[in-house]
């Protein structure tokens, strides 16, 4: 049989409401085998259950020592009935059996955490020999949630007690009245040794918890810093984190965007799988910071355009002659594309679109020469994005789906700028698209919870957010 150390960690005080995320946060609900995972993993392979392997009685001191139960005027010291006991000595952990983890959660309140496992005893036995026990344990310890001084949230153990399970004798002879002696002694000396343990894991799961709060760089943009907004939430099946983005340009400066006026709406958490919902608030400030920063504005020339798409007055004047006035057929163009204001993201019925407003420039292009200034376009993209998951961020690609464009102001040579939307569309497929895909590769970041990796997550786009679900 298997024991248990059952750890109860005293968490939040709430429970998660009605699955409402604010408009600006980041909303991460690690289901229960999560944690269990963390704790297993901090067992494995690491030196957390080496160092309680060692001596555990000795003749000489400790429990079994002189000022023990077997010195000078103890009860089972030299004269005592069981004086022979001197003979038990150098009892070592020589093996602890990998603890199997099992979480469960207590809502509003905190963790109950059992670890089974067994300790493996072999020491010299006092009618001589080699003797072999197993013991079973039981370790009991609370934990209260506190708030490190970096405003993380950290795992405080506050009390750790033991209760031995069954004792069985493996080999050796140990006679009967000596087994009080042995279980008196793992008595008071396993909550010394096993105790560490759990700090230790802890202290394990409380680097994890503290990654929550981290800087992520976005390249030449900025960067996001993740912290947590409130106290983590606790219910049945997972813990609630809310976490908070905030994102600096590159030289620090805050950067606020408009913040959609609804909060999300997450949907219900599925049993054995955790969630993070990416507030619409992050997308749109990404593409802010690619506006502010220049990076949607672009001039085309003919050398960035493929031979198949036409870029001269001629197929200009094919479209709309009104448009060239005196300019001669056969001179080359430059579009000039400006976005002068931050585009909106739209998250909603499964679907994610992005709308650019750009201004456009037609002007005769001479390479050794300065540009004509033809006419002037008021213009919206519209571009779907598909979205791809990874470990670290959200990986946007971008499509056209349509343009649309008008006359800027009245000019001499009016026309139906209407005509020009398909053959606009063309050289933005092939030009401008390609590039907002390479400035975009700085991805959505998300923050890091427990280690879990949501490269293949399942993505839900729902209004003003995208979930991601990973099973555990």
């Amino acid at each position: 049989m298997l024991g248990v150390w059952s750890l109860l960690l005293l968490w939040g005080l709430a429970t998660p409401g009605q699955g409402l995320l604010e408009t600006v946060g980041t909303l991460a609900r690690i289901d229960k085998d999560e944690l269990g995972k963390a704790i297993q993993n901090s067992l494995i392979g690491g030196p957390i259950l080496e160092n309680v392997l060692g001596t555990v009685t000795s003749v000489n001191q400790g429990l079994l020592g002189s000022g023990g139960l077997l010195g000078g005027g103890g009860l089972l010291g030299y004269g005592g009935i069981f004086g022979v006991v001197k003979e038990l000595s150098g009892l070592k952990i020589e093996e602890l059996t990998l603890p199997k983890v099992s979480v469960r959660l207590l809502p509003g309140f905190g963790v109950q955490l059992q670890l089974h496992t067994k300790v493996g005893l072999h020491g010299s036995g006092p009618l001589g020999g080699l003797l072999q026990l197993a013991a079973e344990v039981n370790v009991s310890s609370r934990v209260a949630l506190g708030v490190s001084a970096r405003g993380t949230p950290i795992l405080i153990l506050k009390r750790c007690s033991t209760l031995l399970g069954h004792i069985s004798l493996l080999s050796g002879l140990l006679p009967a009245p000596l087994f009080g002696v042995v279980e008196q002694t793992l008595f008071k000396v396993l909550p010394g040794l096993l105790c560490p343990v759990v700090d230790s894991v802890l202290g394990v799961v409380n680097e994890l918890l503290g990654a929550v709060l981290s800087l992520v760089p976005l390249k030449a943009l900025g960067y996001v810093e993740f912290s947590l907004a409130t106290l983590p939430l606790i219910s049945n099946q997972y813990i609630e984190l809310d976490i908070n983005p905030i994102v600096k340009n590159i030289a620090g400066d805050v950067i606020d965007f408009p913040k959609p006026p609804k909060p999300v709406k997450v949907p219900p958490k599925e049993d054995h799988t955790s969630q993070v919902t990416v507030p619409l608030y992050l997308f749109n400030t990404v593409f802010g910071l690619l506006q502010t920063n220049g990076a949607l504005d672009i001039d085309i020339t003919p050398e960035l355009v493929p031979s198949n798409v036409p870029l001269t007055t001629t197929d200009l004047a094919a479209l709309v002659p009104e448009a060239l006035g005196k300019l001669h057929p056969g001179q080359q163009l430059l579009l000039s594309l400006r976005v002068k204001e931050v585009p909106t993201v739209m998250l909603q019925n499964k679907k994610a679109t992005v709308s650019i407003p750009a201004n456009i420039h037609v002007l005769s292009y001479l390479p050794s020469g300065t540009p004509e200034a033809l006419f002037e376009l008021n213009g919206v993209m519209t571009l779907n994005v598909q979205l791809a998951p990874s470990a670290t961020k959200l990986h946007l690609s971008l499509s056209l789906e349509g343009l649309r464009v008008k006359l800027a102001s009245p000019s001499a040579h009016a026309f139906d700028a209407s005509h020009l939307e398909e053959w606009l569309s063309d050289v933005v497929r092939v030009t401008y698209v390609p590039k907002l895909n390479v400035d975009l590769d700085v991805g959505i970041p998300l923050p890091k919870v427990l280690n879990v990796n949501f490269a293949n997550a399942a993505l839900e786009i729902i209004e003003n957010g995208v979930v991601l679900t990973v099973a555990s």
